[in-house]
């Protein structure tokens, strides 16, 4: 049977060109490699060396073997520069599933953050309905989710990940951008309140949770409101509003990024909460590009909230 350490001196005798000189530079006696060489021969069945005058040349058989070993030992280079790239990688490309309202900013952010660290990424970015990232998740069709919190979806890991509120967007020289009311809460904030909205054309939010809570507020507030069009997503809502044709309840992380049109943003009231979920498929444990696109995401999180 053939001993591995016997190969690696093999080599350095074929690359060295000698059994003396790859015992200078590998820093082993003569006689060691000698001795080694002769035990690969005898397990080999054939010689690999003609010696004589102190040095050996490589019979016929050994420069055949010596490119079978070559081939090998490239086979082995390759299996630890694969097992390089899986340590530093993972497994392969990365499929990320993203809400809108993230989509265009943060999530683009933290990537970009994670490509500096691993040039050369797969990753693939869908912007699916919620109940389809939670579906993708739960299947492992994604590796990663960032939704709207959702009920009935087995086999998906969540963990809270941003949580802002509800703002009002009004258009540029409404009457309540001027107003402003005073509270405990919110001094000297220009608010706006569900009561203040009673009569005001608004935007509805379809089917998303936004618009059952901002129904809810209205009826807290015995205020009713006067829902004259829909559009799905915040950046829809705020061009209507922009246009004049009512006002609208959003999310604050779209809407802000929307700075060239002519609307202004308000704090609401009653609070709106808007959640968002970072998930996982469960029961499988982060891949290393996973784990560092979760902490680039973070810090992309943290710097928002902090803005």
């Amino acid at each position: 049977m053939m001993n591995p350490a016997h190969l690696d001196l093999f080599r350095a005798v074929m690359r060295h060109g000698g059994m003396t000189r790859a015992g200078e530079v590998l820093g082993i006696g003569q006689p060691h490699i000698s001795r080694a060489i002769a035990q690969l021969e005898a397990a080999l069945g054939f010689a690999l060396f003609v010696r004589g005058h102190g040095n050996a040349f490589p019979t016929p058989e050994g420069e055949a073997f010596a490119q079978e070993v070559a081939q090998t030992y490239a086979g082995l280079d390759h299996l630890q520069q694969a097992a390089r790239r899986i340590r530093e990688r993972g497994t392969g490309g990365l499929r990320v599933a993203c809400q809108p309202s993230l989509a265009a900013g943060l999530l683009p952010r933290a990537i970009r953050r994670l490509d500096a660290e691993c040039p050369d990424l797969r990753i693939s970015v869908h912007v699916p309905s919620p109940d389809t990232i939670w579906s993708w998740t739960a299947s492992g069709q994604c590796d990663l989710g960032l939704a709207r919190p959702r009920s009935g979806h087995a086999g998906v890991s969540a963990e809270p990940f941003l949580r802002v509120a509800a703002v009002c967007a009004l258009p540029r020289g409404h009457a309540l951008v001027r107003r402003r009311v005073v509270t405990a809460a919110d001094l000297a904030r220009r608010v706006v309140t569900a009561a203040d909205l009673a009569g005001v054309p608004l935007i509805a939010a379809g089917s998303s949770p936004v618009q059952s809570a901002t129904e809810a507020a209205f009826a807290s507030a015995g205020a009713t409101p006067r829902f004259a069009l829909m559009a799905e997503y915040t950046a829809a809502r705020c061009g209507l509003v922009a246009e004049g044709l009512g006002a609208a309840i959003v999310d604050p992380v779209p809407a802000r990024a929307l700075g060239g049109l002519p609307i202004v943003l308000r704090p609401f009231r009653p609070e709106i909460p808007i959640e968002t979920l970072l998930l996982r498929p469960a029961g499988r444990p982060p891949g290393r590009l996973v784990e560092r696109l979760m902490l680039h995401l973070a810090a992309e999180r943290d710097a928002l909230v902090a803005a």
